[in-house]
C-alpha cells in the first residue's frame, strides 16, 4: 500500500470509528431516553386512573350509602344495594362488580353468567389467583390490582387495572376497573415514533458519516492529483539539471582532454619525430636525439599526471581505498598545491558507518564548496574539519572570504545550480545542509545520519 494511500485510510478509519461511535452512543441514549419516557408516560397515565378509579368506587359507594349506612342487613336491602350498582356504567367496558369473602360473585352487569359461582380458585393463562388477589387487596385496605380478563367489547382477554374496596359489614367486595389494552396501543405508538426517530437520526449519521468520507477521499485524490503533478514537474527539472550537469562534465572533461592531454600528446609526438630524424641523420651520434627523447617522456609524465587528476575528479580511488578521512584529506592538500590558499583538514572521532553512496556526497560537498571558494570567495584561509558523532557525521568547510548573498544566489534561475545540487544530493541520503555566508566568509556544515 502507498504512503498517500495510508494517509488516505488513516484518515478516512477514525472519521468513520468516530461516527460509529456517536452512532452508538446516540442510539443507547436514544433508546434509554424511551425508556425512560415510556416509564413516565406509563406512570403518569395509571396515577390518572388510580384516581379516576377511586373517584368511580366512591362514587359508587355514595350511591349506596343509604342503605349500608341504615343499619339494616337483611336480604331486600342488599338485593336493592346490587341492583343500584349493577345500573352504574361508564362506557361499553367500564362497570362494577361484586363479590363475597369466599370468592363468590353476586354481580357482574356484563357477564351475568358469573353471578353466582363460586371463583375462588379462577386463575389467568399465566396461573395467577385472579379473584383471590382481589379479595386479598381489598382486605388490606383496598388498591389497585392488575389482572387478565375478557374485555366485553372485543370478548377478548385483556390486561386490566381493578381497584377494590371493602364492604366489610356486609362481607362484600366492590370493585371496578379499566382494560389497559388502549394503553398498551397508545404505548406501543409512542415506541413506534421513537423508533422511527432513531432510525431517522441513524440515517442522518450514516448519511454524513458518507458524506465526510467521500469529501475525504475526494480531497485525498485531488492531493494525490496536485502532488502527482507537482512530483512530475520536480521530476521535469531534476531531469533537465541530471542533463546539463552530465552536458557540464562532458565538456569540462573536453576541455581537460583538448587543452592538456591532446596538446600534451601532440609535442610527444612531435619530440618523438624529432628524435627518430635526429637518430636516422646522426646515427652515429644518438646523443643528439637522447635530449628530445628525454622531453618527451617528461611530458608523458605530466600526462600521467594529469591522467591520475582527471580520473580523482571523477571517482577518487583514496574513498574507496582509504575511506572519506583520507580521501579530504587528499583533496585539501591538493587544492592548497593548485591554488596557494592556506588549508588546514581536522579530523575527530569517526567516520565509519556512513554508507557508500553517503561517503560519496560529503566528498562531493567538500570538491564543490572548494571549487566554489576557488572561483569567488577570495578567501586566504580555509578550514575543512570531519567531525564523527554517535548518530552522525559532520563536514564544516569554513573560509574567510567576501562572503554573499545566500538567498538571491538560491533563487537566481541561472546561478545557484552547485548549491541547489549539494542540497539535493544531501536530502537525497536523508541528511541536511546548512549555509550562512557574511562579510567574514563562509560557513558551510553538511550533516549526515549513521546506517
Amino acid at each position: 500500500m502507498k504512503l498517500r494511500q495510508k494517509i488516505l485510510l488513516l484518515a478516512i478509519a477514525p472519521l468513520i470509528v468516530a461516527l460509529l461511535a456517536i452512532a452508538m452512543a446516540v442510539r443507547h441514549q436514544a433508546n434509554l431516553l424511551a425508556h425512560q419516557q415510556r416509564a413516565s408516560v406509563e406512570t403518569a397515565y395509571l396515577v390518572s386512573k388510580e384516581a379516576e378509579l377511586n373517584h368511580y368506587v366512591a362514587l359508587a359507594s355514595r350511591s349506596i350509602a343509604h342503605l349500608y349506612d341504615s343499619g339494616r342487613d337483611d336480604d331486600a336491602t342488599r338485593l336493592e344495594a346490587i341492583h343500584i350498582l349493577s345500573k352504574l356504567d361508564y362506557g361499553d367496558d367500564g362497570y362494577f362488580f361484586l363479590y363475597d369473602l369466599n370468592g363468590k360473585n353476586l354481580m357482574h352487569p356484563r357477564q351475568p353468567e358469573l353471578v353466582g359461582k363460586d371463583l375462588w380458585e379462577l386463575r389467568d393463562t399465566d396461573g395467577n389467583p385472579t379473584i383471590q388477589r382481589l379479595i386479598l387487596q381489598a382486605k388490606a385496605g383496598g388498591g389497585l390490582v392488575r389482572y387478565l380478563w375478557e374485555k366485553p367489547s372485543s370478548k377478548k382477554v385483556a390486561p386490566k387495572l381493578g381497584y377494590v374496596v371493602m364492604l366489610p359489614r356486609w362481607g362484600w367486595m366492590l370493585g371496578t376497573g379499566i382494560y389497559l389494552d388502549d394503553v398498551d396501543n397508545a404505548l406501543a405508538k409512542i415506541d413506534t415514533q421513537i423508533l422511527a426517530n432513531i432510525r431517522s437520526t441513524m440515517m442522518w449519521i450514516a448519511g454524513i458519516a458518507i458524506a465526510s468520507a467521500m469529501v475525504v477521499a475526494l480531497s485525498g485524490l485531488a492531493l494525490n492529483v496536485s502532488e502527482y503533478r507537482v512530483a512530475d514537474a520536480k521530476l521535469r527539472v531534476l531531469a533537465q539539471r541530471v542533463v546539463r550537469s552530465q552536458e557540464e562534465e562532458r565538456a569540462r572533461l573536453s576541455r581537460d582532454l583538448h587543452d592538456g592531454i591532446s596538446q600534451w600528446l601532440v609535442s610527444i609526438k612531435l619530440q618523438v619525430e624529432s628524435g627518430i630524424a635526429k637518430l636516422a641523420a646522426n646515427a652515429s651520434r644518438p646523443e643528439i636525439a637522447k635530449a628530445s627523447f628525454d622531453r618527451a617522456a617528461g611530458q608523458l609524465n605530466d600526462v600521467l599526471g594529469e591522467v591520475r587528476r582527471i580520473s580523482h575528479d571523477l571517482r577518487p580511488a583514496l574513498l574507496d581505498d582509504l575511506g572519506l578521512a583520507a580521501a579530504l584529506d587528499h583533496l585539501t592538500r591538493e587544492f592548497t598545491e593548485h591554488t596557494s590558499i592556506t588549508t588546514h583538514f581536522h579530523y575527530d572521532g569517526s567516520a565509519d558507518g556512513l554508507s557508500d553512496v553517503a561517503n560519496t556526497v560529503m566528498f562531493r560537498i567538500a570538491q564543490e564548496t572548494l571549487t566554489n571558494i576557488k572561483r569567488h570567495a577570495n578567501a586566504s584561509t580555509v578550514r575543512v574539519e570531519l567531525l564523527g558523532y554517535k548518530s552522525e557525521v559532520k563536514l564544516v568547510i569554513a573560509d574567510n572570504g567576501i562572503g554573499f548573498d545566500v538567498a538571491g544566489i538560491s533563487q537566481h534561475p541561472k546561478r545557484g545550480i552547485g548549491l541547489r545540487n549539494m542540497h539535493e544530493r544531501v536530502s537525497a541520503v536523508g541528511g541536511k545542509l546548512e549555509l550562512t555566508s557574511s562579510i567574514d566568509g563562509t560557513h558551510v556544515v553538511a550533516t549526515l545520519p549513521r546506517v
